[in-house]
């Protein structure tokens, strides 16, 4: 019996005409459909007349689940799946059933579609070559801290998710530890009718943004911190170690003297000859 396989299906993360046609026509000719929850995907399907059975696929049930749909598809079976909104697998329990998938060595495939992260990032103004999802912050709070810490020193936009009543509260972390200057696209109701995008500093939204004001799903595009400052704060670090101390802490290590002069004078922004220089004039030590 030849093996089923997997489809990976998008769905709107908002607006239904959003979905694409393959995934239609996938949709209705699979055997099942795996749905992160049954009462929201129905609507879905029935509005587009498909007629094939679904079964529940979600965060609690995941690993067992994933089980059984992988036995299905050794027997042959095609499944689709799909979740609430968006691309399978992006923050949601979809990359559990494709890790079985791939180590029961049965077919995967991805069709393309929306996803909230994408469609936040390109409307937002913010640079896009490079940028870091983390989808929703971890609850746990040192999980979270430690997060919130790397995200401190991360030079590519950023993008979150946050749902609306935790809203106010991730932003005042945000700007406690990223710095209230730090620039913001607050991204609401992404291709649904009362989208809109904010444009913002961390500190300003803060102080302005009320309770009232929140409604909806929400994407967070956050600027990444500058290379620059990254750069002065790296030199800055140095500042409250002497040159003779600096030299000190590489020799250490078993870095060679001119080698180690390279380092420091990169460390601190200035040449290696700057650092000779000081040496020469403060010890009278030359090499």
């Amino acid at each position: 019996m030849e093996e089923g396989m997997l489809y990976l299906c998008a769905t709107p993360i908002g607006n239904l005409e959003d979905i694409t046609y393959r995934v239609l026509e996938t949709l209705k000719t699979v055997d099942l459909i795996g749905a992160e929850d049954t009462r929201h995907s129905i609507k879905l399907l029935n509005h587009f007349g498909i007629k094939t059975p679904m079964t529940s696929y979600h965060e609690y049930n995941k690993v067992e689940k994933a089980k059984y749909l992988v036995e299905q598809m050794r027997q042959g079976k095609s499944i689709a799946l799909i979740t609430d909104a968006g691309t399978p697998g992006i923050s949601d329990p979809g990359e559990e059933l494709v890790r079985q998938c791939i180590e029961a060595q049965i077919r995967v495939t991805s069709l393309p579609g929306p996803a909230a992260c994408i469609t936040a990032l390109t409307m937002s103004g913010m640079a896009t070559r490079r940028f870091a999802f983390e989808a929703f912050l971890p609850p746990d709070k040192k999980e979270r801290g430690q997060v919130l810490e790397e995200l401190k020193r991360e030079t590519r936009t950023i993008i979150l998710y946050e749902a609306p009543h935790h809203l106010k509260k991730t932003l005042e972390e945000l700007a406690q530890v990223l710095g209230t200057e730090r620039r913001i696209a607050l991204c609401r109701e992404l291709t649904k009718r009362y989208e809109e995008v904010g444009w913002s500093t961390l500190g300003e939204l803060c102080i302005n943004l009320t309770k009232e004001e929140i409604r909806g799903e929400y994407v967070l595009v956050i600027e990444g911190k500058a290379l620059e400052q990254v750069v002065k704060e790296e030199q800055e670090k140095w500042e409250c170690m002497s040159i003779e101390e600096h030299m000190a802490y590489y020799e250490s290590q078993g870095i060679p003297y001119k080698e180690a002069m390279r380092m420091v004078g990169g460390d601190r922004g200035i040449s290696k000859r700057d650092v000779y220089q000081y040496l020469v004039k403060n010890k009278g030590k030359e090499k």
